[in-house]
């Protein structure tokens, strides 16, 4: 087993498959180990490539068999697909694993350090909490229209609800506004609770020079500088910035054939929280625009001349995904493009 250049291992909370395979591809072994198998199995073996499908404790895992000494790739599960051969199960899923694991081309996930996935789950449960409140506010405002009572969407209207339940002229009946009120207290409590999460963001982000530095890109606020901080992998993996802008997903998917190039959509194939934050807050700079004016004959303000909204702003935020790769790989402050270029 010396010899033994890649183990390809299936995850399971109790049960995993190991699929060792030689320089040549040849199978060297085949096991199934226990969750406490794994760690003594690997301590045993030579300092190999190790693949794992980037799934649920993959880091935590990774993290551990990196300090044995082991080099640990992670592949996306759906690159792994293709390399199963006919029926599935854990042996074929740990052999398809090693194979698509020693493919040269193959792209693989970086192994996230205790200090991304604490963050990432300060941002993740920061964005529960936001869909929770939506989804009461959305209730309350579905109930209360059935009583004749309309108002717009948004935790700007709030007051407009509350005023009606407490309001004794309206005719809504006093189940409906004791049941309001339930609704109201649960809206407040997420509220508080989202606006300590964020101000743990905000700390979070001037704690850090990267990310400090990135609050200086118009547009980019704390709660995006963590969320690249906590998803995006390191910058020298890509080679350029438009590397990173298509890894997440703010190009459009390509449908070419016979050397004619088709471009439809963006592809959306990326990581979704970056990228929803980029256009949203593209959105915000746009809208700014609008209110102040575009500087003559800046890049802005020509494309807005001649597209639509939205393709503007996947555009701008496309830009803004360039500029961060720039800032983060060369570790310079933001420069206005149309400012340099005059």
């Amino acid at each position: 087993m010396n010899n033994v250049t890649i183990i390809g291992i299936d995850l399971a909370k109790r049960v995993f498959h190991a699929h060792g395979a030689y320089i040549d591809g040849s199978v060297a072994f085949r096991k199934r180990l226990s969750r406490a198998q794994v760690l003594p199995f690997l301590a045993t073996q030579a300092s190999c490539v190790v693949a794992m499908e980037a799934c649920a404790s993959t880091h935590e895992w990774g993290r551990a068999i990196q300090q044995l000494g082991h080099d640990v790739r992670l592949i996306p599960p759906s690159y792994v697909k293709p390399y199963v051969k006919r029926q599935k199960n854990d042996t074929a899923d740990a052999e398809a694993i090693a194979e698509a694991g020693s493919r040269p081309t193959m792209r693989f996930v970086a192994v996230k350090t205790e200090e991304q996935q604490a963050r990432s789950m300060v941002f993740r449960t920061r964005d529960l909490l936001v869909r929770q409140r939506t989804q009461l506010i959305n209730a309350l405002r579905g109930h209360l229209a059935e009583h004749g009572v309309v108002a717009p969407q948004g935790p700007a209207q709030l007051k407009t609800l509350s005023s009606v339940l407490e309001n004794a002229d309206v005719a809504v009946p006093q189940l409906v506004r004791d049941i309001g009120r339930v609704y109201l207290e649960q809206i407040e409590q997420l509220s508080a609770r989202v606006a300590s999460l964020e101000k743990t963001l905000r700390h979070e982000a001037q704690c850090g020079e990267e990310t400090r530095r990135l609050q200086m890109m118009p547009g980019i606020g704390p709660i995006t500088t963590m969320a690249v901080e906590a998803f995006a992998p390191p910058m020298k993996t890509f080679k350029r910035g438009r590397d990173f802008a298509a890894w997440l997903g703010l190009v459009p998917a390509q449908h070419s054939t016979g050397g004619k190039q088709r471009l439809g959509r963006t592809s959306k194939m990326g990581q979704r929280d970056i990228r929803r934050l980029l256009i949203i807050e593209a959105m915000a700079v746009i809208r700014w625009v609008f209110r102040r004016g575009a500087r003559p004959g800046s890049w802005l303000s020509h494309i807005m001349d001649r597209k639509p909204l939205m393709s503007v702003a996947v555009a701008l935020a496309n830009k803004m995904a360039r500029s961060i790769w720039a800032m983060l790989t060369k570790k310079e402050d933001y420069q206005d493009p149309d400012l340099a270029a005059a």
